[in-house]
């Protein structure tokens, strides 16, 4: 009777702590869903968005957001869901082979997603900082398709072709062995590990040079955007100055209505900056906050003898996946040329969100310089239209 009570003691044990697990994998089972599901529907959306809008296919920095809802979306269909079945499971049940393929899957599609978001802040620089004549010259539909291409062709160098060489576990071979088996179980996971060339090789391509480059492009951005907005102020004060009655000495009532328009415009150039600038630090305060821990993290392990535990890699894993899902957000849902043609989808075409409906025809704006060329708001010059972008308001179509 005791040694069949003690026999079943291990089996209790074991059932008790299943049971007290289960509720926190079927949290983690929901998060791990939301995650795919909203960046499955979100990309989906941009790229269906951009294929119906005729108006949205004419500006080409949108041509770099739909390669990215592509490659955020093959991450979420391809990626995401075995990394989840292993994290639920807690082991992988696909093959060696078949890690190996995932691996790289996983390296190519993130790496690609970086690189867009590194060509769209070089795009938006080229147009708001650049001259309207520079910015046609450098960003051809050509040059565009080859910055595109770089972006899907450059990762393959830093994933497959490394991967499955087996040039990321040249001297390391012996850990990977041993951290693929679990214990004493009989189980695997599919572990990738990297030697230091790789990692810094790796971790430099995907995330530091395109995270250099973003912050360049993006400051200069902002600095532009500042002057931008003052020289507007400038003009738009200098015009209402014009417009007034000239009137004598003790006409107060006119200065004080001079006074008033004048701090008028200065608040209005202080919230253009300030919706500028909170645009932009979303935008790098995401990318950083998402990938920053896995590419640190990436390059510390080889140097610190592989000590990183296995749940704070996990965890700086998914972060970086969730970007994915952000994306679409940050770069298309926060823009009101995309929030039109995402309603008119989502409602089956309704007349009133059509675009005669949302923009009011002659609409007129102030004409202001960039870099010593004349940009008139309405008119819809690339370097306008991108500017508006990031104080929220949409331009007049041309």
């Amino acid at each position: 009777m005791n040694v069949s009570a003690a026999g079943q003691m291990p089996v209790m044990e074991e059932l008790v702590s299943e049971s007290d697990s289960m509720p926190k994998r079927m949290a983690l089972i929901c998060f791990l869903s939301l995650v795919m599901l909203m960046s499955v529907l979100g990309n989906l959306l941009v790229m269906v968005a951009v294929c119906k809008d005729r108006q949205l296919r004419k500006i080409k920095t949108n041509y770099f957001i739909v390669s990215l809802a592509f490659a955020d979306l093959l991450v979420s269909v391809l990626v995401m869901p075995f990394g989840a079945i292993e994290l639920v499971h807690q082991h992988w049940i696909y093959g060696e082979t078949f890690c190996l393929v995932r691996t790289s899957l996983d390296v190519l599609l993130t790496t690609a997603s970086i690189l867009h978001l590194c060509c769209i802040a070089l795009d938006r620089y080229y147009a708001i900082c650049c001259k309207p004549l520079v910015y046609r010259n450098k960003m051809t539909p050509l040059r565009v398709a080859l910055m595109i291409g770089g972006c899907w062709v450059i990762p393959t160098f830093i994933s497959f072709l490394p991967i499955m060489q087996g040039w990321n576990s040249i001297g390391i071979d012996h850990l990977i062995e041993e951290r693929r088996h679990n214990g004493s179980s009989n189980s695997t996971s599919c572990v990738f590990m990297v030697n230091k060339p790789y990692a810094l090789t790796c971790s430099l391509v995907a995330f530091y040079i395109p995270l250099v480059l973003m912050v360049l492009a993006y400051q200069r951005i902002y600095i532009t955007a500042r002057a931008h907005a003052l020289q507007i102020s400038m003009l738009q004060r200098a015009g209402g100055a014009g417009a007034c009655t000239p009137g004598t000495s003790g006409s107060s009532p006119g200065v004080g209505a001079t006074s008033e328009s004048a701090d008028h415009q200065r608040n209005h150039r202080m919230r253009t900056e300030t919706k500028a600038a909170k645009t932009l630090c979303i935008i790098m305060g995401c990318f950083c906050l998402c990938w920053a821990p896995f590419f640190v993290t990436n390059v510390v392990d080889p140097f610190i003898g592989y000590t990183v535990p296995e749940q704070l890699w996990t965890a700086c894993l998914w972060l970086g996946y969730i970007n994915s899902m952000l994306n679409p957000i940050l770069y298309a849902f926060l823009n009101k040329s995309f929030r039109r043609a995402f309603l008119i989808i989502l409602c089956c075409g309704r007349k009133r969100y059509r675009r005669s409906s949302i923009i009011a025809t002659g609409t007129t704006c102030t004409a202001t310089q960039i870099n010593g060329s004349t940009h008139v708001l309405n008119g819809c010059s690339s370097a306008s239209k991108l500017l508006l972008w990031f104080c929220n308001t949409r331009p007049v179509p041309v």
